[in-house]
């Protein structure tokens, strides 16, 4: 089966993905962004902690009520200087004040026996215990297994302060608690713990005393649900927020993503036409210059690119047109002279046929030299580095060199007309090549008493040199055609076939390539007549 593709194939758009990588990076970035500071904000260790101290202090404004009405109403002076608490009346305010609050009273005489308890209800079966249930939670929602896993999460980190164990013996009295020890002896402090689930259980310890004598201590303390509670409205009223950022933002990045996306999917899929080469109006990059950004950028340069290939291409195909060209004129004058001698008695004729085949042999071999040259130019200007070149000194060295065509040499005379150095970065070996195929240009059509003027000036940021003859000049309308490949205009008696035509056409091609211009003109006389032809060369200075 032949491996080539159809044309239909070739037109088959690149293969695209639900979802590609650009979008998935795009959107991966956006989401962490947001990520990042709602985690942090969902942790809320110093949130938690404040609500911690929170309630630490309004548990110490209460004990102090507590403690200041017990010791109002419970307790009595049972002889001069000497007070007694009267525990009946004790028990009934700590009942009665506790029944007002979500909070368990409880107080511890001097000898540190626990002795009323809002937990702890007297009946005619016994003791009851009273145990607070937590509020129905009636709040589900879709957030619960999210804020239920953070709740996990934030148990894992650790702790700059960690609580102890909250313990309660069944015999309970003063010296289980550190901060009843501490009422007792007259000053008042709080704890928090941790129960066996660990949730917090926060406590207050009071003394109760008159006329400064302690008689006993009433300790306050409640459980961390409605601590919890908040920290996980707190979370949820985040995560609605984060909900709804995280929608914005997956659409803004998908939005994104397509601006950038599709038109870089359009620019990919118009290069693999330009690839295939398949129709030049089908390879036509989009043009997304209004877009004023980057990737108009890359279709403006992409645009030029493909510009500059179908140029290049045309190029080529016109040279490989005036190649077979060039070369068949040689050679069918090479086939008819060697036909011809085959046919021809004549030793004088047989010896001039002989000497044409040996000077279109010649010309075949210059021509396909300059051919090769020219061909490998561009490549050769494309790996060449660019050095610092002198180009008043590079003309003092040409004008001192003989004619490449032979040892006779026209004078050539070099003429600064600028004080200013004439620098320009260039490849040295190939910026002298085109002044001397210059100069042996305007040698070639000089007069034997002729002189050849070589100007160097800079104009601005540019460098401009004349080459300047006093031949028969430029023939008119050919001013721009000299530079065209194969082109001749050569002097009456010069031998022909001795120029491929490709001097001026290589010039201009290195010039070209050093960002520069050439161009040529003639000179004229005080009456008006042509004084002999001008090249004019302008590289960008240094």
């Amino acid at each position: 089966m032949s491996e080539r593709k159809s044309i239909r194939d070739l037109n088959v758009p690149l293969r695209r993905k639900r979802i590609s990588p650009l979008t998935r990076r795009i959107l991966a970035i956006n989401i962490l962004a947001l990520a990042i500071p709602i985690g942090g904000l969902l942790y809320l260790g110093p949130y938690r902690d404040g609500l911690i101290i929170s309630e630490l202090e309004a548990l110490q404004i209460e004990s102090g009520i507590f403690a200041g009405a017990v010791g109002e109403s419970a307790i009595e002076s049972v002889a001069p200087g000497y007070q007694a608490l009267n525990l009946v009346p004790a028990r009934d305010m700590i009942r009665r004040l506790s029944a007002t609050t979500r909070v368990r009273a409880r107080l511890f005489v001097a000898r540190g026996a626990l002795v009323a308890d809002s937990r702890l209800l007297l009946g005619s079966g016994g003791i009851v215990r009273v145990q607070d249930l937590p509020p129905p939670d009636n709040s589900n929602t879709v957030f619960d297994p999210v804020i239920d896993a953070l709740d996990w999460i934030a148990g894992q980190f650790p702790r700059h302060d960690p609580y102890e164990l909250y313990q309660e013996p069944n015999a309970q009295n003063a010296s289980v608690y550190d901060e009843v020890k501490r009422a007792l002896d007259g000053e008042a402090s709080g704890r928090v713990r941790i129960d066996g689930k660990g949730g917090l259980v926060l406590s207050y310890s009071q003394p109760v005393q008159r006329y400064r004598q302690v008689l006993a201590s009433v300790m306050l303390s409640k459980d961390g649900t409605e601590i919890e509670a908040t920290v996980r409205n707190v979370r949820l009223t985040i995560l609605q927020i984060f909900a709804g950022a995280l929608v914005i933002t997956v659409l803004l990045s998908f939005y994104l993503a397509g601006t950038i996306v599709r038109p870089v999917r359009m620019l990919a899929a118009a290069a693999e036409r330009v690839r295939h080469g398949l129709g030049r109006e089908s390879q036509q990059i989009p043009d997304l210059t209004k877009r004023g950004d980057e990737i108009g950028e890359l279709s403006a340069v992409l645009r030029e690119m493909t510009d500059a290939l179908h140029a290049r291409m045309d190029a080529i195909e016109k040279f490989a047109a005036d190649v077979s060209h060039e070369i068949k004129n040689p050679l069918t004058s090479l086939r008819s002279a060697v036909e011809t001698a085959a046919r021809v008695q004549d030793p004088g004729q047989q010896r001039k046929l002989m000497s044409i085949i040996v000077e279109d042999v010649e010309r075949l071999d210059r021509l396909i030299s300059d051919i090769s040259n020219a061909s490998r130019l561009d490549a050769e200007l494309s790996r060449a580095e660019l050095e610092l070149v002198d180009v008043a000194e590079m003309l003092d060295i040409l004008s001192n060199l003989p004619n490449s065509a032979d040892n006779a040499r026209t004078p050539a005379t070099v003429e600064l007309t600028s004080d200013r150095e004439l620098q320009v970065s260039a490849n040295g070996d190939r910026l002298m090549q085109v002044f001397r195929n210059l100069i042996d240009n305007a040698t070639s059509f000089s007069p034997p008493d002729g002189k050849i003027l070589l100007k160097g000036t800079r104009n601005g940021k540019f460098i401009e040199v004349a080459v300047e003859d006093q031949g028969p000049g430029v023939p008119e309308g050919k001013l721009d055609e000299v530079f065209d490949r194969f082109y001749t205009e050569r002097p009456r008696g010069e031998k022909f076939g001795t120029h491929s035509g490709l001097g001026l056409s290589i010039s201009k091609q290195i010039i070209e390539a050093h960002g520069g211009t050439i161009h040529a003109e003639n000179r004229y006389d005080d009456d008006g007549a042509v004084d002999g032809a001008r090249f004019v060369v302008r590289l960008p200075a240094v």
